[in-house]
């Protein structure tokens, strides 16, 4: 009986060491930084960069287990780092299924999930082990820790107001609130860092419309129908069918739109992001990628579908992986974003990094004036900068969470 008590005992501390060890070895087996020598950043760059106001649209740091408000060893993406880069708003996306074997031309949605086996290894609740629903709510639920825990450090965006209310408290240290010390003299809060929550993949919504009201709820304010196959929505880039979107896709753009929740194309097929287009009345995200034109492979977009995305007044989100950018030098994420500029103008041109989305980047998102430097080695001037590096983020990101006013029918005008 002894010798049992001391197997169950060797057994949970076993399995404990598991839980603390290995999500940390399974993430530095999947988010990495090169190495690899960055490029002189000249002190027009740093003084540049210190003065923007740095939109990023996609990373996945929700999805691993550590802590946002610590720096840590691994990945792409922490508060401490957020600030030493400067970033005003960080859109945080929540990943909910990755099938086994994944790749860039076809997947099954009926394989293997390796999200469920990374829920389990991290000891999530049980409840997130069979429901993609509950791991956005879970997602959700731990950037709302990590708000709460800030001190003020971090915001969660889930309105125009809030965002306005972000944007002035990172100008003006007077607005921002005063924290509870020891001592006589009041003290201010740091300066903020927006988050805001996106979704890779309406399969959260698990065929359910009234779903998409429990992530409004939740705070999520962005969302791509497909992520690396097919779903009830449309058909992915990566999936099998290539198809385009469902009626309940339909109903879902619809309704998205109608609640200011903003429509992104990233990994949809490309006659999912036709229909999209076609049907959209507000602006529309590319959040995270690049284009054919100088990453010639089938994750990146046409130069269609850039006009496309420019004609509802959206932007495009250039990614610093490899899939997006080919060589993932900045040099090379500024090239992409000079030949959307070129093509259809500065306003379309945006930061979608995909940090910590299992992707091999340069630099960490403490060292984004690598960008700042490459485009003004590109030749972009000061304003387009500014613009690229978040001001048209924030015009999209502003009008698109604004709700629609009801449509009145015709017979009622």
């Amino acid at each position: 009986m002894r010798k049992l008590g001391w197997a169950l005992v060797f057994v949970v501390i076993l399995v404990a060491a598991a839980v603390v060890v290995l999500p940390g070895y399974v993430e530095r087996g999947q988010n990495h930084v090169d190495g690899k020598p960055l490029i002189p950043v000249s002190e027009q760059a740093r003084k540049l960069h210190a003065s923007l106001t740095i939109v990023d649209l996609h990373a996945d740091t929700l999805l691993w287990k550590r802590s946002l408000l610590t720096r840590a060893d691994r990945g792409h993406v922490d508060l401490p780092r957020l600030e030493q880069g400067n970033v005003a708003l960080q859109v945080f996306s929540s990943v909910t299924k990755s099938p086994k074997g994944l790749n860039y031309d076809r997947n099954s949605a009926d394989a293997t999930d390796d999200i469920t086996l990374l829920a389990i290894a991290q000891a999530q609740p049980v409840r997130t082990w069979d429901s993609l629903l509950q791991r956005s709510l879970f997602q959700a639920r731990k950037l709302g820790r990590a708000v709460a825990g800030s001190d003020g450090s971090l915001i969660k965006i889930t309105d125009k107001s809030g965002l306005d209310r972000l944007l002035v408290e990172r100008l003006d240290e007077t607005k921002r609130p005063v924290l509870k010390t020891p001592y006589a003299t009041p003290v201010r809060g740091p300066v903020p860092v927006g988050a805001m929550l996106s979704i890779e993949g309406l399969h959260d919504l698990e065929g359910k419309s009234g779903n998409l009201d429990k992530l409004y709820a939740a705070g999520f304010r962005m969302a791509g129908l497909t992520h690396f196959f097919d779903n009830q929505l449309a058909g992915s880039m990566h999936g099998e069918s290539k198809a385009g979107l469902t009626p309940f896709g339909r109903q879902i753009v619809r309704a998205m739109e109608a609640k200011g929740m903003i429509v992104d194309v990233a990994h949809c097929s490309h006659a999912c992001v036709a229909d999209i287009l076609a049907m959209a009345r507000r602006p529309v995200v590319s959040s995270h990628g690049g284009v054919k034109a100088t990453c010639n492979n089938n994750r990146n977009l046409t130069d269609e579908e850039i006009r496309g995305v420019a004609r509802t007044g959206g932007v495009i989100g250039i990614g610093y992986w490899d899939a997006a950018v080919c060589d993932i030098s900045p040099h090379s994420i500024a090239r992409a974003m000079r030949y959307v500029r070129d093509l259809v103008g500065i306003s379309h041109v945006a930061l979608g990094s995909d940090f910590d989305g299992s992707t091999t980047t340069r630099f960490d998102v403490a060292h984004l004036d690598q960008v700042t430097q490459a485009l003004l080695d590109e030749g972009f001037t000061p304003d387009e900068i500014r613009a690229v590096m978040g001001g048209n983020a924030l015009r999209v990101i502003r009008a698109g969470l604004v709700p629609m006013p009801a449509l009145v029918p015709r017979a009622a005008r």
